[in-house]
């Protein structure tokens, strides 16, 4: 029997309600675009011109076996194996932390004072702590071509595919070192900004987690690395990031970094003594306070 676009677009939609997951058709149209080999938007342009068109059932097989695994849970990042940040695709897999729209709101923000550092100072070198699939980094060396980054990561798998990506993008201005920025690993006063999208999330928090996040993303990229039996509160890593820019940031030198929804407060406490200035607190796009910058006097 035939297999045909339309129906078989409705078919695997149906599959993803009946496993609850979130976004069912626009989950369907990535995941058969993506077992095309095509994009969404040529999809969905196919899909208005020829709905009943047949498919090569290879390809649909290809689909089902996606879908089965969006089905249980995999998220749809790591079954095509990209992500769009920043108006780029980039890779990610089980190994590193699938980029959310929410950093983006670091970028908005670093890239203007990247630019004003560039024309004032001449030269910006920054380091993106905790780089995972490097989106960061990589996204800030390509908008700012003047500027040098160094992309920090203790996984040696998350650190592969984030120079995967660099190498994918052209994004030369930028070098990635595997080492804990919960330990001092630049010199004093070396850098002109530090970015970073630690990790934040309580144990208590993450048990609460959805099943795709819990079951498939780096728990080490969520929650902070404690030592001890202690359970992370989800402000350790975010402390340790607030007393390396005080180190290593230069006079004038500026922090941007995401936190939790809810730890608005606590950040903006560590950024509370002399040596910090111009604290201001960034909501993201649903309204809930996610970022801090501060400049260090």
């Amino acid at each position: 029997m035939a297999i045909l676009l339309g129906p078989f677009l409705k078919e695997l939609t149906r599959l993803l309600e009946d496993g609850r997951v979130d976004s069912p058709r626009l989950s369907a149209e990535v995941l058969l675009a993506h077992a095309l080999g095509v994009d969404r938007t040529e999809l969905l342009k196919e899909l208005i011109l020829d709905p009943m068109r047949e498919i090569c059932p290879e390809k649909a097989n290809i689909a089902r076996c996606l879908g089965q695994r969006r089905y249980h849970g995999e998220p749809v990042a790591h079954l095509t194996g990209r992500r769009e940040f920043y108006g780029r695709d980039f890779f990610v897999n089980r190994h590193t932390l699938i980029p959310r729209p929410e950093t983006e709101l670091i970028v908005e923000k670093a890239l203007p004072w990247i630019s004003k550092a560039l024309t004032g100072r001449g030269s910006c070198l920054f380091a993106d702590l905790g780089t995972g699939s490097g989106c960061l980094a990589v996204t800030l060396a390509l908008e700012a071509g003047g500027a040098k980054g160094v992309a920090v990561d203790l996984s040696k798998d998350a650190i592969a595919v984030a120079r995967q990506n660099a190498a994918f993008h052209n994004a030369r201005n930028v070098g990635f070192v595997l080492a804990d920025f919960t330990r001092t690993c630049f010199r004093p006063k070396s850098l002109d900004l530090i970015v970073a999208n630690p990790p934040y999330v309580s144990e208590s928090e993450y048990a609460q987690c959805d099943r795709e996040v819990r079951d498939f993303e780096p728990r080490s990229a969520l929650v902070p690395g404690v030592g001890g039996d202690a359970p992370a509160c989800g402000l350790e890593h975010l402390r340790a990031v607030v007393e390396l820019a005080a180190l290593c940031l230069k006079p004038g030198g500026a922090l941007f970094v995401e936190f939790g929804a809810t730890q608005a407060g606590d950040v903006r406490a560590m950024c509370g003594c002399d040596m910090w200035g111009g604290v201001e607190v960034f909501t993201d796009l649903a309204g809930l306070p996610r970022m801090l910058s501060a400049y260090r006097t």
